[in-house]
């Protein structure tokens, strides 16, 4: 039996609806026959480069190789440049996109060995740099290779340490004593009673703790290439190393 007009239409309105919403992804739209949609974002990085004034034409200069490398790289179609912006202690703030037609690809020349040789190259050039990826609209960090980008974004070494110290040893100390008192993991082999201890102090130490620690030191945990006055510098380092300090002395009263 045929169906009205007025249904065959209203079938047809929502197929139409219903192709245009799965069209959006390529698979589906292939499985509908239509071709891929021309408009979707390829996958592209965003790199961003802090670069002492006087270095600005070396920077140039370098950032021409670091193109002409991403060139001969499978599946590069461009790469775009923007002024750059002025950032504190005479340094410049430049950003440049690249594009490339796949995700792996880009992922690819990014782990490449030439790109790798590049950066060394440019250390003595830009003072930190890091990117964010963004592979067809879906923005993420390249989390197996995060702790080689973020390379100058953070505060000083000897600063790092501190901090680290200073939420580390109190997690030590009073989770010794009270293992210690309740008689924990003594019945286990020394091995896994010190991963048992290991896991314990850093789900404390990284969920709990250190959170704490660079929410209060926020002042003085400054990136590297941000100058802080030198009051800051020396009341956050007075203050880390007199809780120190204060941390010994009551821990020896207690002990």
């Amino acid at each position: 039996m045929a169906l009205p007009e007025s249904v065959t239409a209203t079938i047809t309105r929502l197929r139409e609806r219903l192709s245009q919403r799965l069209a959006v992804s390529d698979g589906f739209g292939a499985l509908l026959g239509r071709e891929a949609n021309p408009d979707l974002p390829s996958p592209s990085v965003i790199i961003e480069y802090i670069v002492p004034s006087t270095q600005s034409w070396a920077f140039r200069s370098w950032h021409r190789r670091m193109v002409k490398t991403a060139q001969r790289s499978e599946g590069f179609l461009r790469a775009d440049r923007y002024r750059p912006l002025a950032v504190q202690e005479s340094c410049l703030k430049w950003h440049t996109v690249l594009h490339f037609e796949q995700p792996h690809q880009l992922k690819q020349w990014l782990q490449s060995s030439d790109r790798e040789a590049l950066l060394k190259a440019g250390r003595d050039i830009f003072k930190s740099y890091k990117f964010t990826s963004f592979e067809t609209g879906m923005q993420g960090w390249f989390s197996d290779a995060s702790g080689e980008e973020l390379t100058g974004l953070g505060p000083p070494a000897w600063k790092e340490i501190l901090a680290v110290v200073l939420g580390l040893y109190p997690i030590i100390m009073v989770q010794g004593f009270i293992l210690e008192r309740l008689g924990l993991f003594e019945s286990w082999d020394p091995a896994s009673a010190m991963l048992a201890n290991n896991l314990i102090t850093t789900c404390v130490f990284t969920l709990v703790v250190m959170p704490r620690i660079v929410r209060w030191l926020n002042f003085w945990l400054r990136p590297a290439h941000r100058r802080s006055p030198l009051q800051t510098e020396v009341v956050g380092t007075v203050v880390t190393v007199l809780a120190m300090v204060a941390m010994v002395y009551f821990f020896n009263e207690i002990a």
